[in-house]
């Protein structure tokens, strides 16, 4: 029994490994070829959540995006949207194990920015003013979202609405972002806020209350 154990844990091992090298979303695949653009050299690993609507989503070259990770453009697939594309991700950038990038109106992700594990990126948000009306049934309000090059977004961090993340910039784990976030800034929390950013002809200072 010990034996036929070991041997079929050898074929699943093996049979996951096949799935994995071949079951990706490549620039010459036939889903790939799906998108508006699919740069040589990218890949969405597999196994990967939601990714619908994909001739709205255009991806640099050189870009890893891991696995179980959702990518979408609109609510439902087949949807028909407004701009286009409405998910831009640039050159060389690594999206982290599941993670979500879920655009309506527009998504910009620059060159060479990088992401933990869990990150979620969204340009729309439920609206809630209406307490008569579940949360659900209300509004939901579309903001751009932007993420400059070189950046680096912490596992964990949630990307709203309206944000817009400079270049060079450190987002901490587990943040949200709201607002702006400008160049060659690190910023943490819920709200995030910058506490640190490079100064020409100083250096890196660290912000307080008294010089933000």
């Amino acid at each position: 029994m010990k034996m036929k154990s070991r041997i079929l844990e050898f074929v699943a091992a093996r049979l996951d490994g096949f799935i994995t090298r071949n079951m990706h979303i490549g620039a010459s695949t036939s889903r790939g070829a799906s998108f508006h653009s699919f740069g040589a050299g990218s890949i969405v690993m597999y196994p990967f959540a939601n990714v619908y609507n994909e001739s709205y989503i255009k991806i640099g070259e050189g870009t890893i995006i891991g696995p179980n990770v959702s990518l979408a453009a609109g609510m439902v697939p087949g949807q028909i949207c407004l701009t286009n594309p409405v998910v831009v991700i640039g050159d060389r950038c690594l999206i982290g194990r599941d993670s979500g990038i879920v655009g309506h109106l527009e998504i910009t992700i620059g060159n060479d920015v990088w992401t933990g594990h869990r990150v979620y990126i969204t340009d729309q948000n439920h609206g809630y003013e209406d307490i008569e009306r579940p949360i659900s049934a209300q509004t939901q309000p579309e903001k751009p979202v932007r993420i400059g090059d070189g950046s680096w977004i912490g596992t964990g961090s949630v990307i709203l609405p309206g944000a817009n993340i400079g270049r060079h910039c450190t987002i901490g784990a587990n943040s949200v972002v709201t607002g702006t976030i400008p160049d060659y800034s690190v910023a943490v929390g819920a709200p995030a806020r910058v506490i640190k950013r490079y100064v020409e002809g100083s250096g890196w200072e660290m912000i307080t209350p008294t010089n933000r």
